[in-house]
């Protein structure tokens, strides 16, 4: 250990926040802090509590301490933030397995409320995730339900499904996630008798990922602190990523207010990355508000020159990524130690697109949703079917109202073929109808010979299929631009092919690769790692690419609206310094047809007129 990470795992009693950057070695400091409290402090190993935010940490603190303490197997209590208050709950209570709701049952019960509800659902499973998001805010922030504001649907709409949820969810007799934390803190609250038990249990408490934390966590965790208050938190405020699951970064300078007489540390050296990359990304991050300003030295030298890439678009920024992937693989870098990051799945469609044609094996930890089966994707591929002269019935039926011609489906009720003589029989009576089919039969007939691109672009403007999105979005009480991103996309998706069939080919072989990224998911994948950004949270790699840094991507524009700009930089930051060896950032210029700007975060990686190295340290670190 060096000198500063010596320092940390020897602090004897009470409340200490140990700053630990990217790369710092925290883990093996809070292993050795554990060791020095066993063998030179004495401390009984039943008397100490290590809580990480995932189960794969607790399992490697476990190991980490094994090999440490050579070999021994020590009665130190490690877990999950819920793991530990759940054992909690099951000794009060008598809880069980079968008194945990499944997130199967928490969406089945919310999907029977939910169709209870007078509000439109546009896309339901999108609708459930984030009223299930939001219950969890409602939970772990402690808020009054009469003044929270939800964002997926009307306020008194959510109170109704939130309310419901909890009358169904108590009548089961089973608890969610989110009620491990919460009935916690009621219990201490409720019962200080029992509270004291566990206080005299566990009277050295460890917590990594401090950062993490949210209210109701950091509440329960203080209690179980009390009296002694020996508290042993790590973490690195630059690198608080979980806004939207209630994470909140001002509790670690709220930890300083609440423990005035807190130890503070730093653990200032970075092992893992270059200097080069370690400078740009303090460049980055100097320029949020919210933090503890930090000096950050590397063990390593400079190393390669960052490079930030201008592209034309997605296809021209993939075609880009894959070649320099080529040439570190070429140089001996294992596909497996090249990461390519993204701020949300679909930027990488055109990229997955590129390493399937060029047989480059990826693999991705998240399951990518397929731009190719949402329905506006249906709706062009029916489109496109029907230009071709098929007259399918299900066709038919996707487009027939798309936009709105008052076409009846029982004008194309009977059998699978459907000719257009057909539909004006059914309306012979009515002229003004005789003339929307006319009109649909013509630009189908436009279409016949266009490629796709420049069909896509005839539906939108001259069919009037932009009109339709803006219109549906309005009555569902969404957002088009969402729809409009996708439509974009597609676009962008279609330009390479010359025909239809080309086109439809080239869907097919990407769904099936991605349904087999899906069955590796649980298997240990092989080649490129293709993540989000809050994916790559704790790993490292040789080369590291950034694509799509443009404004509105990174930061994410709907993003920025609910959590700020900070959250997202701390979230490009994170990024940058995932990458050891290698770090590559690319933009694209266009952007589904339109002009695109690279993003902020891009432009304070330029060189500044007065060069700044680290900051100044306001907080008291150093």
């Amino acid at each position: 250990m060096n000198q500063a990470q010596k320092r940390a795992a020897a602090h004897t009693e009470g409340p200490c926040l140990v700053l630990a950057g990217p790369g710092s070695g925290k883990t093996l400091t809070i292993v050795n802090r554990i060791k020095y409290l066993i063998e030179e402090r004495r401390v009984r190993p039943e008397e100490i509590l290590v809580i990480t935010f995932t189960k794969y940490a607790a399992e490697e603190m476990k190991l980490r301490l094994q090999a440490l303490m050579e070999g021994k197997r020590l009665p130190v209590t490690m877990g999950t933030f819920h793991g530990i208050y759940y054992g909690i709950l099951k000794w009060a209570y008598r809880l069980g397995p079968h008194n945990i709701l499944s997130e199967e049952e928490k969406y089945g019960m919310l999907r029977q409320i939910v169709s209870r509800q007078e509000a439109e659902v546009f896309d339901e499973e999108d609708f459930l995730q984030g009223i299930v998001t939001e219950i969890g805010t409602v939970k772990n922030q402690r808020a009054d339900l009469e003044e929270y504001q939800a964002k997926h649907c009307p306020a008194e709409t959510f109170r109704c499904i939130y309310r419901e949820y909890e009358t169904m969810r108590k009548e089961a007799k089973k608890i969610d996630f989110d009620d491990m934390l919460v009935l916690c803190y009621d219990l201490f609250r409720r019962r200080p008798d029992v509270l004291k038990l566990w206080q005299e249990k566990f009277r050295y408490i460890l917590v990594d990922e401090f950062q993490d934390i949210n209210q109701v966590q950091y509440d329960v965790i203080r209690m179980l602190a009390a009296p002694e208050h020996n508290l042993f938190v790590v973490g690195d405020d630059d690198q608080s990523i979980y806004g939207f699951r209630g994470a909140d970064v001002k509790l670690m300078f709220r930890f300083l207010k609440d423990y005035p007489g807190a130890e503070r540390m730093l653990l200032d050296r970075n092992y893992r990355s270059t200097a080069n990359i370690v400078r740009h990304a303090l460049q980055v991050i100097e320029n949020n508000e919210v933090r503890f300003e930090k000096q950050i030295r590397t063990q390593k030298p400079a190393g390669s020159a960052l490079h930030i890439q201008e592209t034309l678009d997605s296809e021209d920024e993939s075609a880009y990524v894959v070649s320099e992937i080529r040439q570190r693989m070429e140089a001996g870098i294992p596909p497996e130690q090249i990461a390519v990051l993204f701020r949300v799945h679909t930027d990488a469609r055109a990229l997955a697109g590129q390493l399937v044609k060029h047989r480059i094996p990826f693999y991705m930890r998240e399951s990518m949703p397929d731009l190719y089966q949402h329905f506006i994707a249906k709706d062009i591929r029916a489109y496109l079917r029907l230009a071709g002269g098929g007259r399918d019935r299900a066709d038919l039926l996707q487009v027939m109202n798309r936009p709105v011609r008052y076409l009846s489906r029982a004008s194309v009720s009977g059998s699978r073929i459907v000719p257009f003589e057909e539909l004006r029989k059914f309306y012979c009576d009515k002229d003004w109808m005789q003339d929307r089919i006319d009109q649909f039969e013509w630009d189908l007939k436009m279409m016949e010979k266009m490629a796709p691109y420049a069909a896509i672009q005839y539906i939108r403007k001259k069919v009037g299929y932009d009109d339709y999105l803006r219109e549906y979005a309005e009555t569902k009480g969404q957002q088009p631009a969402e729809y409009f991103d996708m439509l974009g996309e597609l676009e962008e998706s279609a330009k390479p092919f010359g025909t239809a069939e080309e086109w439809f080919t080239h869907m097919a072989e990407y769904t099936e690769a991605l349904k087999k990224q899906k069955q590796k998911k649980r298997e240990a994948g092989t080649g490129v790692r293709l993540m989000t950004m809050h994916a790559s949270k704790g790993l490292e790699f040789d080369t590291v690419f950034i694509i799509q840094a443009n404004e509105g991507r990174i930061p994410y524009k709907r993003a920025v609206q609910e959590h700020g700009t900070e959250e997202e930089r701390r979230l490009f930051y994170v990024a940058m310094t995932r990458a050891k060896e290698v770090l590559k950032i690319s933009y694209v210029t266009v952007k589904n047809g339109k002009e695109a700007q690279p993003s902020r975060f891009v432009e304070e990686l330029h060189p500044k007129k007065k060069e700044t190295q680290g900051g100044t340290n306001k907080s008291g670190f150093y």
